[in-house]
């Protein structure tokens, strides 16, 4: 059996400016990321207002493109919206739906976060579904019903095209806290969220889970070892050059 290809995606928020943006992707460049192309794919999601500016810098790079987020709209009156037809144009693969920050600060529901992966695929952008518990959630054994909810409204409006995203486990609790779920509480998630999309589709092995939430440097190798571990969603260490190049080596 082929072992499948690690993915690790860099999340960047609402971080950056155009140089600081620069000096980030000529460290990343300089890191040479193309080395592990054969068992990783290294991907960037910058600001909409940098997608162009970094699309650029990374033509003819290893490194892939990526929004943090995406309209169920193609177009029209909808302002501060931007569609999948707009960032397939600037060359973006990957669009992040769902984040947690999104769920909580925007009040995305479940429905709409589906919505979103639907209107991505669409347009033929790869969306990473983010699924994940609050600190409360998990404290009163309900990790497995959050997530389990979160991914089926996924897969009730995808149907087999579910087979065509990326799922990352973010625990809120982890995620900019400097916690981290451990390798083992991890799989633990991970290996249910596997289970609910066999439950779905038989040849739901091929879908890739990353793990979000404090991976750094000294603990990427740990969590990439993981059976259903296969990637990482990365937000503060993909600020800097040298950890995220770590953590893509690790992958």
């Amino acid at each position: 059996m082929i072992a499948m290809k690690k993915l690790v995606v860099g999340n960047w928020k609402m971080h950056g400016s155009r140089a600081s943006n620069a000096e980030l992707i000529q460290g990343l460049l300089a890191a040479d990321l193309a080395a592990t192309a054969p068992r990783a794919e290294v991907a960037v999601c910058p600001p909409f207002v940098y997608l162009a500016d970094v699309a650029s810098a990374l033509q003819g790079s290893a490194i892939a493109l990526g929004s943090q987020d995406v309209s169920t709209q193609t177009q029209g009156a909808y302002t501060g919206e931007v569609s999948g037809v707009m960032l397939r144009e600037i060359g973006a693969r990957y669009a992040i739906v769902g984040h947690s920050e999104r769920r909580s600060y925007h009040a995305e529901s479940d429905q709409l976060v589906a919505d979103k992966a639907k209107a991505a695929l669409a347009h033929g952008l790869i969306p990473i579904v983010c699924v994940g518990e609050t600190l409360a959630e998990r404290e009163s054994d309900q990790t497995e019903t959050v997530v389990g909810r979160q991914l089926q409204a996924v897969i009730d409006t995808l149907g087999a095209e579910v087979l065509k995203v990326v799922v990352a486990y973010e625990p809120v609790w982890a995620i900019g806290t400097g916690k981290t779920a451990s390798p083992e509480q991890a799989q633990a998630v991970h290996a249910f969220l596997r289970g609910v999309l066999k439950a779905a589709h038989a040849d739901a092995s091929s879908v890739p889970l990353l793990y979000g939430g404090s991976v750094k440097p000294d603990n990427a190798a740990t969590l990439f070892a993981q059976a259903d571990i296969d990637g990482g969603l990365i937000g503060g260490a993909a600020l800097k050059a040298a950890d995220f190049a770590a953590i893509a080596r690790a992958a």
